[in-house]
């Protein structure tokens, strides 16, 4: 599938849309929704280049998804990921959402082959969703109700499109809190830590992913999941990075290009908006702040501080460590452009970072990695962080404020562009020839453009038709 790469900035409230073509992308992030601008505490009109609080997500938007439900009401597809998901988690099928609708990690496991055995939607095909295929349902125009005490929840708005999918809050009458609507995924911690095995999770309810410990202190003794299943497109999620050899790492399954090396230094949301909108790096002046979606998707979830010494995050990138508030050697938070916006009076208090060292929390006495180097959590934009000596909410998590910043910019990968550098030249043309006439498994890198998986005359008069072509 052919697509756009948009980019929409807002400049003095006028929108500029531009449309610049692509190569088919196996990874596309879709936009967080979140269209609403802040400052530190409250919403505000949007501000113009050059003004404080500009190139926050509302300014930047991608591509949404474009979801259809199916004629029995069972399915929903989005035809940007090219994901199938189911719409309910209502797995006892009683016509309800509510906490017996909930399953543990081996039931979780055992659902996809019930859903298959019985040819659910007319497929049997279906998978627990990775962490990176769930948190591409997550919306941003979401409302954080964390601390809210009330029964009521029709004033509340949940981060994910509910004219497609059901969706119900925490099932208040068995026990449960508001906050409770944890969605399981595939993708379990490969760290141990103190706490045990922990499950990545989106929680739709708050707007986080956390690692779920399996196991709970009190009855029923395992930790449950509202659970939805997802089929096609098998390898959504999976980076193609390419080391430029300028400071740039360009991803050519999502069309974006990273900055190779983060910030250095901790910064507050508004100084890390600052940073990114007035960075020139490889001769590129259009950086910014990448969206909460954006930042995760280049998180490498099978690293992490314990089991390879590193941050979760591919070694093609450069990661400054830094002392945690256990004294270990460790990684930073980051910053995205996306707000965590919350129900209080102060909507607009704290924004999305994506930990990429150890999740710390304050529990038992000490501190600790209560999430897992790949959560998504939320901080304050502006404060001190020693007013938070054992951390914030009921697991202690670590508040920093400084967070670190990964630079992103929009690239337009033009068909031909085999290296991901931005433009179709000799070096693209070297590597289609060296591979022409291979019969089967070419990949793009390879020349196989047209992705029949040969390179043939086909491909090198696409490649040539666009020789000399670049951003």
């Amino acid at each position: 599938m052919n697509v756009c790469i948009k980019s929409l900035v807002l400049a003095a409230g006028i929108g500029l849309l531009i449309d610049k073509p692509a190569v088919a992308l196996d990874y596309i992030v879709v936009d967080t929704d979140q269209t609403v601008c802040y400052d530190n505490i409250e919403e505000i009109n949007c501000p113009a280049e050059g003004e404080a609080f500009y190139g926050q997500d509302a300014q930047y938007f991608g591509d949404a998804p474009v979801y259809s439900l199916s004629g029995d009401g069972l399915t929903v597809s989005d035809d940007i990921t090219g994901l199938t998901w189911q719409r309910s988690p209502d797995t006892d099928d009683d016509g309800d959402i509510d906490a017996s609708d909930k399953l543990n990690w081996a039931e979780a496991q055992a659902y996809p082959a019930a859903l298959n055995a019985e040819s659910f939607g007319g497929y049997d095909d279906w998978r627990l969703p990775s962490i990176k295929e769930l948190y591409s349902l997550i919306y941003f125009s979401g409302i954080d109700p964390s601390g809210y005490e009330g029964d009521d929840t029709s004033d509340l708005v949940p981060f994910i499109n509910t004219d497609y999918f059901d969706f119900a809050y925490g099932d208040t009458s068995a026990g449960e809190r508001i906050i409770d609507s944890q969605y399981a995924s595939s993708t379990l911690y490969v760290a141990s830590p103190p706490s045990g095995t922990l499950l990545f999770g989106v929680n739709f309810a708050d707007g986080r992913i956390k690692g779920y410990g399996l196991s709970i202190p009190f009855p029923p003794f395992e930790k449950t999941f509202f659970v939805i299943c997802v089929r096609g497109h098998a390898d959504y999620g999976a980076n193609d990075f390419v080391d430029n050899g300028d400071g740039t790492v360009t991803d050519a399954a999502t069309g974006l290009m990273w900055r190779q090396d983060d910030s250095g230094v901790g910064l507050s949301w508004e100084e890390a908006l600052t940073h990114a909108e007035g960075l020139t790096e490889a001769g590129y002046d259009d950086w910014r702040l990448p969206n909460a979606k954006e930042l995760q998707s280049i998180v490498d979830y099978t690293r992490s501080p314990d089991t390879t010494a590193s941050a979760a995050i591919d070694p093609v990138f450069n990661t400054t460590a830094i002392t945690n508030e256990a004294g270990q050697v460790d990684y930073p938070y980051f910053w995205t452009g996306t707000t965590h916006a919350n129900w209080t009076a102060d909507p607009g208090r704290f924004a999305v970072y994506v930990a990429f060292g150890r999740a710390m929390g304050y529990m038992m006495g000490q501190w600790q990695d209560v999430h897992g180097a790949g959560c998504q959590r939320s901080d304050p934009k502006e404060g001190d962080p020693d007013d938070w000596p054992y951390g914030h909410g009921p697991q202690g998590d670590a508040i920093h404020i400084y967070n670190f910043v990964r630079c992103v910019r929009d690239i337009s990968i033009i068909e031909g562009d085999l290296d991901g550098d931005g433009d179709v030249d000799l070096s693209d043309l070297a590597a289609l020839l060296a591979n022409y006439g291979v019969a089967s498994g070419a990949s793009y890198e390879n020349g196989d453009l047209d992705g029949d998986g040969d390179v043939d005359l086909a491909d090198l008069a696409a490649l040539l038709a666009n020789y000399g072509a670049g951003v």
